[in-house]
């Protein structure tokens, strides 16, 4: 006779992909997200299920307090980081790209713009514009009063709204100046390269200390287009999706070296975001599915 299925365990396993994107959103690692899940699993194993009114919002006040917890010790790591600090890639579905506010939300750009918020501001924001919580149930998870969120919310979307990135990705529009993009760094090709960066294209990069990286970010089109003019000719770049975005996966001698993801804003590339720290690679062998 099959053995019949564990309510809990069933809960946690249809909600998994959801807490997994609110982690990651508020942490900007995987690796960090998975340890959170491990953690909301734990104590959601402990939960009397008949007391439970809604199991999507509990378990999302479970990962949400203890991402908190995380977010403010990676704080302290990220203080000490040598060079810039870039979010650990994932290689995501297509599906992600297709929901524009989704992809947008978990782009390199943004949530570099959510590393500028404080830990409560920055749950606060992704609760309530990703996944469009109610303040009653963000209230619970960040124990704050109702009329505390609506402040901290008004106050988090002004911040991110002044720095976030210029205007909507289109994907037809990215699509075109991408590949442009990868022809031109396939091809060495300086002329296209001008012609697709913006004026202002900044490139980051990020070696953790463990890779050769540059200390400080790189800005114009001209400095960044001699810097992606020496990646080494026995490289090899396959385009991918990364965080809802298009990327470079590059190669070197067959070893995952650089994850080049890019954003394109008005048909050109305003930003590049290149991730060399190799503890942060590991999680584009396979798709991640992200929802919300």
């Amino acid at each position: 006779m099959p053995d019949t299925p564990d309510p809990a365990t069933e809960a946690f396993v249809a909600h998994r992909n959801l807490l997994f994107t609110v982690a990651y959103e508020m942490l900007g690692s995987a690796a960090d997200a998975e340890d959170v899940l491990q953690e909301t699993w734990l104590r959601w194993a402990g939960v009397d299920l008949g007391e439970v009114r809604d199991q999507r919002a509990y378990l999302v006040r479970i990962t949400t307090r203890q991402a908190l917890l995380r977010l403010r010790t990676l704080g302290r790591r990220k203080e000490s980081y040598v060079g810039p600090w870039l979010p650990e890639p994932l290689l995501t579905t297509p599906d992600v790209a297709q929901d524009v506010e989704l992809a947008e939300s978990v782009s390199m750009a943004m949530l570099l713009v959510l590393e500028t918020l404080s830990p409560t501001e920055r749950a606060v924001f992704v609760l309530r514009e990703v996944f469009g919580l109610d303040y009653d149930e963000i209230a619970e998870a960040v124990d704050k009063t109702q009329a505390a969120v609506r402040q901290i919310a008004h106050r988090a979307r002004a911040h991110v709204a002044a720095r976030r990135p210029r205007e909507a990705i289109s994907p037809a529009e990215s699509r075109d100046a991408f590949t442009a993009f990868q022809r031109a760094v396939q091809t060495g090709d300086l002329q296209v390269l001008l012609d697709v960066l913006a004026p202002d294209v900044v490139l980051l990069t990020d070696g953790g200390g463990i890779k050769q990286a540059a200390l400080a970010p790189i800005v114009g089109a001209a400095d960044v287009a001699a810097v992606l003019g020496r990646v080494p000719a026995s490289r090899s770049l396959v385009p991918a999706q990364v965080n809802g975005c298009p990327a470079l996966v590059i190669r070197i001698d067959g070893e995952l070296d650089t994850v080049l993801a890019v954003r394109v804003e008005g048909g050109l590339v305003t930003g590049l975001y290149a991730v060399r720290n190799p503890e942060k690679l590991s999680h584009m062998e396979q798709e991640i599915i992200l929802s919300r």
